[in-house]
């Protein structure tokens, strides 16, 4: 799945320590475990900061869950199927909120749930991918503009529908998995040198 995986401590404090190495006069906050099991990371510099949540909420992707679909739970190695990352710096920004979810629904179903929830933000173009996230493409600077496309060979069982820009775009991930399915529901927002996130 294409949800960064921000799970393990070790993994964070890694990342944390890293950064640190060449990241000047940078703070960093690093909650390993929340009382409900998630993480979170905080860096900040005088160059930007970097913030990673994994208790996304689904209201930021500005979709609405599929009726009875459950989070996707966490893996055996305790990571967990959703991320709120915020990347910010005088050069760029960019922001990415990714929910996974499974539900007893056929693709079929589900996808015509969300043809109807992501047409209220534009055209809606329909890929089809080999794994979820594969045909995924973002763009930041003078693209940023540029419609939503299918940049994969457009082949396998994997339905994305995205809508948007490259730079400020909606999409759903399904894959079929025995009689139901997994999903994901991600928002991306991406800025150049000026604008907000």
């Amino acid at each position: 799945m294409f949800i960064p995986k921000f799970g393990e401590h070790k993994t964070m404090r890694m990342v944390a320590v890293a950064l640190l190495a060449w990241l000047p006069a940078c703070s960093i906050s690093v909650k390993d475990h929340d009382k409900s099991g998630n993480s979170k990371v905080d860096i900040d510099t005088p160059l930007g900061g970097i913030h990673v949540n994994e208790d996304a909420d689904v209201r930021d992707t500005g979709l609405d869950v599929y009726p009875g679909a459950r989070p996707k739970p966490k893996t055996d190695e305790g990571d967990n199927k959703s991320a709120n990352v915020n990347i910010t710096s005088g050069l760029f920004g960019v922001k990415v909120v990714a929910i996974e979810y499974e539900s007893d629904a056929a693709p079929d179903k589900i996808l015509t749930f969300y043809r109807a929830q992501l047409k209220k933000y534009g055209p809606v173009v329909e890929c089809h991918t080999h794994r979820q996230g594969s045909d995924l493409h973002v763009q930041a600077g003078e693209d940023k503009a540029k419609p939503v496309s299918c940049e994969s060979d457009n082949t396998g069982n994997v339905v994305e529908l995205k809508t948007g820009t490259e730079g400020n775009q909606r999409l759903v991930s399904v894959e079929p998995q025995g009689k139901g399915s997994d999903f994901a529901l991600v928002y991306i927002r991406a800025r150049g040198k000026q604008g907000s996130i």
